[in-house]
């Protein structure tokens, strides 16, 4: 069962109950809530996009493959890093998903310790990607708040027009674009033009 929580949890996949609980063991000593899955399929039916924290997934399962089980997590664009365990003669898999987008691998046999840092670097990851999701989110809101011509200026300003040239290619007055450019940083909550151009690069990430 899932614990009801907003703070990040390290989910295990794996189809050895042995490995399942002593990596629960270890998360657990080092303060970090995880929970335990005996399959890809079991994982996937429960999964839900505001889980946050990391996977831990045996590339080879029982049933549904890790990998199968990473590729279908991407379709669904699951934001959670993907930590696999691989064997030997995983190797060259567990790099081909890395390409594709998962954290990191860590070879069997492995040091729980090492395993438990690396769950611990997932988890700032997953932090980060939640607070740009936010953070986009947030701007694209008070982008959604300017008007029309508002837009217009801001493309303007962001293009390093002064007030003068934006007034005869819009053909409106000084003061009217003085108070548009008053308008737009109020609404987007930046003081210049510097930094209303950083706020917008959050959505190019």
């Amino acid at each position: 069962m899932i614990p009801m929580t907003q703070t990040n949890l390290a989910h295990v996949i794996d189809d050895d109950e042995a490995i399942c609980d002593a990596l629960a063991w270890q998360l657990r000593t080092r303060k970090i809530e995880c929970s335990t899955w005996p399959s890809a399929e079991d994982f996937l039916d429960a999964w839900r996009p505001e889980w946050r924290g990391c996977i831990v997934l045996d590339i080879r399962l029982n049933g549904m493959s890790g990998l199968t089980c990473f590729d279908t997590l991407v379709e669904n664009h699951c934001q959670l890093p993907v930590i696999f365990i691989t064997g030997q003669g995983d190797i060259q898999m567990a790099v081909d998903a890395i390409k594709k987008g998962a954290f990191d691998f860590v070879e069997k046999p492995f040091n729980h310790n090492e395993l438990v840092d690396r769950v611990l670097a997932a988890f700032e990851l997953s932090d980060k990607r939640r607070y740009i999701e936010a953070s986009r989110e947030t701007v694209e809101e008070r982008l959604a708040s300017l008007t029309p011509r508002e837009r217009e200026v801001m493309d303007l300003i962001l293009e390093g027009r002064y007030n003068k040239v934006i007034a005869n290619q819009l053909v409106i007055s000084m003061r009217t674009v003085e108070a548009h450019r008053s308008h737009i940083f109020n609404k987007m909550k930046v003081r210049s033009a510097v930094e209303l151009a950083q706020l917008l690069s959050v959505l190019k990430n």
